[in-house]
């Protein structure tokens, strides 16, 4: 491979369960489509449904045979995250795989359902619910792995605590959307730091 890892790498994945957020287009899609064809059952949580379930059927086209499932998850709305999560929880014992990759990028100052401006929630407290809401089925999950699909803009991101919520500054989406890839990252890291020491 002269040192550049390719999908080949990925091995086979048959009897795992992946959740892959965001994935009718882009990079989730993408994932979704690799884990599929490595033999892995994977749910495709997506804000939209329609679109998800044109996604099924284009990695269908690619795999026929392949496990897949198209779920609604809008990550802006945590009512959404607890209901997507209560019925994962009700019909699956274990999580594998949870590939965080939904977000939004750059749009005009906007709230989510809860009134957190929209980058941060949508991008990092959407998915930091989510992860803890299944963290139980991924640690029933022997290798259980939990991916953070970030940026390298989060070299550029600032975490301002006293105003998390940008209401008290002039809001500026470039900084907003590299703010929520850095929490990203915090969280990853932590997340990895607590389990080890488990």
């Amino acid at each position: 491979m002269n040192g550049q890892w390719t999908t080949e790498a990925i091995g086979d994945l048959s009897g795992r369960l992946a959740i892959v957020t965001g994935a009718n287009t882009g990079i989730g899609f993408v994932t979704a489509l690799e884990l599929a064809r490595h033999g892995a059952d994977v749910v495709l949580a997506c804000r939209d449904v329609h679109k998800a379930g044109k996604a099924v059927e284009r990695i269908r086209a690619e795999r026929p045979g392949a496990r897949l499932r198209a779920l609604p998850l809008d990550l802006a709305m945590l009512a959404s995250v607890r209901t997507f999560a209560a019925g994962f929880l009700a019909e699956h014992g274990r999580l594998d795989l949870l590939i965080n990759n939904a977000g939004v990028m750059m749009p005009p100052l906007g709230r989510t359902a809860e009134g957190f401006e929209l980058q941060f929630g949508t991008n990092h407290l959407g998915h930091f619910a989510l992860t803890g809401l299944l963290l139980d089925r991924l640690l029933a999950a022997r290798g259980a792995r939990v991916v953070a699909v970030s940026s390298l803009m989060h070299r550029f991101g600032r975490l301002r605590f006293d105003d998390l919520n940008a209401q008290r500054r002039r809001y500026r989406r470039w900084g907003a959307y590299c703010a929520s890839k850095l929490a990203n990252l915090l969280h990853a890291f932590e997340l990895g730091r607590r389990l080890e020491a488990r």
